[in-house]
């Protein structure tokens, strides 16, 4: 499920690669030598796994989704919570998300491998797919109609009588059953619902990331100056929370490629060992980036979700490097491990204007 070509042509365009022979032009003109570098990349996320969604109607009114995938800053809770309340109609700020406590959770796999909204927002699917069944069979006895004439819709979170007016919330059902209410023997006496996820096939995410870089042939400092991708990560839940994961990966693809190393002295011993002595990248190392989505539903979840954690580390890695090698070319460099820091591509020069003077 993707579409490479068209994803390669939305990057040129949003790059203006027509208009980089003007901006080469005017770095040169400010003594700086410019690049550029595409990296176009597929990869796997989501690992087979099984994931919990754990759905508990609370007694005061809330609602507790239960996930293994914990949230480390990623925004789980929001996502998890629009999964849930496309599904249900839950009101969003009635949805509680718990992922920490080992007596209530019976399972789950963790985070990693940017399975978390295709495993657990699969789990999730499918977990409000069972509340609405026990739903229907409430609502039935207390609309008095048959299961069969009973219709969900999702936007509202209303169970209705097809045909007719009468109607009562999934809320209203859970309450009335916290509190209680009398319902034949055959009835659920809860919505709630412990789901695991079975063991679901991977999803693709891939895009294409296009990079410029200015160096200063004096000094050996590359920079990062103009940056566009274009991303395809099916159905995004929310945009935001993508844009600022992909954003974060670019980050931290320009640490590696321009600053970031662990060394050790001759005699073994770690020396950037605290980030007094470890480069990070910074502010000041992050560029402004157009970032588009150009997204084809995944067929391999119920939610057509892709993958996106690592994806702005998978385009900035070539692109980046591709465009110092573009930038250096003239010289006939080639090639160069990163980290690409200042002192490596100063000597690299200097190299480069011996061999040619001999």
């Amino acid at each position: 499920s993707g579409d490479f070509p068209a994803i390669l042509e939305r990057a040129l365009k949003e790059a203006d690669w027509t208009g980089f022979a003007a901006r080469k032009q005017a770095s040169a003109a400010r003594g700086k030598l410019r690049g550029r570098g595409i990296g176009q990349f597929l990869e796997q996320t989501a690992p087979v796994q099984k994931e919990l969604g754990a759905i508990r109607f609370d007694g005061d009114g809330h609602v507790t989704l239960m996930s293994g995938t914990h949230d480390q800053g990623q925004g789980h809770w929001t996502t998890f919570a629009q999964v849930l309340h496309s599904q249900l109609g839950v009101p969003f700020d009635k949805i509680k998300i718990m992922q920490t406590d080992s007596d209530q959770l019976i399972g789950g796999a963790g985070t990693g491998g940017s399975k978390s909204i295709m495993n657990s927002g699969t789990a999730i699917f499918e977990a409000s797919a069972k509340v609405i069944e026990k739903g229907k069979m409430v609502a039935s006895h207390l609309l008095e109609a048959g299961v069969n004439d009973i219709a969900f819709d999702r936007l509202s979170g209303h169970f209705k009588i097809a045909g007719t007016d009468r109607s009562i919330s999934i809320m209203e059902i859970a309450q009335k059953l916290n509190d209680g209410v009398k319902l034949p023997a055959d009835a659920p006496d809860t919505l709630d619902v412990d789901h695991f996820t079975g063991m679901g096939p991977a999803t693709y995410p891939n895009g294409c990331h296009i990079c410029e870089v200015e160096v200063d042939p004096d000094t050996g400092i590359a920079e990062v100056v103009k940056y566009s991708m274009v991303g395809d990560f099916g159905n995004v839940i929310n945009p935001i929370i993508v844009e600022g994961q992909v954003q974060g990966g670019v980050v931290q693809g320009i640490g590696q490629c321009f600053l970031e190393s662990t060394e050790y002295s001759s005699d073994g011993q770690l020396i950037s060992g605290s980030f007094m002595d470890y480069a990070m990248p910074r502010a000041d190392t992050s560029p402004t980036m157009v970032n588009a989505f150009h997204n084809v539903p995944s067929t391999t979840n119920p939610l057509g979700v892709k993958g996106c954690g690592e994806a702005g580390c998978s385009g900035a890695l070539p692109s980046v490097m591709n465009a110092l090698m573009d930038a250096l070319r003239d010289y006939g460099i080639t090639h160069m491990n990163m980290p690409a820091t200042p002192l490596k591509v100063w000597q690299a020069i200097q190299d480069a204007k011996k061999k040619k003077a001999a």
